[in-house]
């Protein structure tokens, strides 16, 4: 209840502004603008500083989310698209391609959703197929062959479950991702932006640091999908939700997560370029870090962290 005040607080005052600022245009300055941004500032960074699990959720689906392409475009130069996996197609619901970041070549990979109906349809709302995530791995080898670190963007509600996908071999490609990424001789860094769903999220999440940026989610189950199959009502997502603890800051207690990632005032979706700024010196800071480890630390360590993934703490009495 006291989250739905503050969000309808937030709005009127939201509105406020509009209005004031559509004086200001109109040759006037009224002085209660300033107050009012600050005022709308303040409320802002207390809301979001309090929202829970299925308002995060809600959050890291927003259509106006940057996407793969929209971090390619603010933080990459020189990017040159790949496509298809050699042996059946192309997917566009995942986009790869090598590029240039700080001057160093590197191979960026990532899923892509849709910013109206024909692009979300195109891109099959960023749910890859077989062929996407074997496009995926064929270019992840060939960054390896030549040395290039790799540096993953995940958000997809899952993998396309659609009767295609199954009879191409949806579980085998996703297997066979993460054995192999597993294996990969150079970094690899990982950013949730958006939605991690499942297996579909993990098959290009297999890393040597995972970073969230903080109002994006990453859960095994959408929380839709668990409320269906323990209470058989779909409607008790939001109990599900806090349930499975699926947000950045969860995560990072479990540590499933290395490093959660502040999004500009408002979330990710109202300022892109903010958001690229915020992730910018994380991605340098770890590639930097893990440029300078060997081959075999690298394996080692990479191994080691998702083998302690799911550990329970102290025995278990009954």
């Amino acid at each position: 209840m006291q989250k739905r005040h503050r969000s309808r607080e937030l709005e009127q005052l939201e509105r406020e502004v509009e209005d004031l600022q559509r004086l200001s245009r109109n040759g006037s300055s009224p002085p209660e603008l300033a107050k009012l941004r600050e005022q709308v500032s303040e409320l802002r960074r207390e809301f979001f500083a309090h929202i829970g699990a299925w308002q995060r959720t809600q959050l890291a689906r927003h259509p106006q989310r940057p996407y793969t392409l929209d971090f390619i475009r603010l933080l990459f130069t020189d990017f040159s698209e790949l496509h298809g996996d050699r042996a059946f197609g192309d997917d566009p619901a995942i986009v790869g391609g090598f590029a240039r970041f700080h001057g160093r070549p590197v191979l960026v990979v990532g899923h892509q959703k849709g910013r109206d109906t024909k692009q979300r349809v195109a891109r099959n709302f960023g749910q890859a197929k077989p062929e996407g995530y074997r496009k995926a791995l064929r270019l992840m080898k060939l960054a390896a062959k030549f040395g290039r670190p790799i540096l993953t963007f995940v958000d997809t509600p899952g993998a396309y479950p659609g009767l295609d996908a199954e009879e191409r071999g949806q579980a085998e490609a996703i297997a066979v991702n993460l054995r192999a990424m597993s294996r990969l001789p150079v970094p690899i860094i990982v950013t949730i932006t958006g939605e991690g769903g499942s297996g579909g999220a993990l098959a290009i999440a297999v890393g040597d640091q995972i970073n969230m940026l903080e109002n994006s989610i990453y859960s095994v189950i959408s929380p839709e999908g668990c409320a269906s199959i323990l209470w058989r009502d779909a409607g008790k997502a939001e109990l599900a939700a806090e349930a499975l603890r699926i947000t950045a800051k969860d995560l990072s207690e479990f540590g499933i997560v290395d490093e959660v990632v502040a999004e500009p005032e408002g979330g990710a979706h109202s300022d892109h370029e903010a958001a690229a700024q915020l992730l910018e010196p994380v991605l340098v800071r770890a590639l930097d870090e893990l440029s300078v480890k060997s081959v075999p630390e690298l394996l080692d360590r990479r191994y080691s962290k998702f083998r302690r993934m799911g550990e329970l703490a102290g025995a278990l009495t009954g």
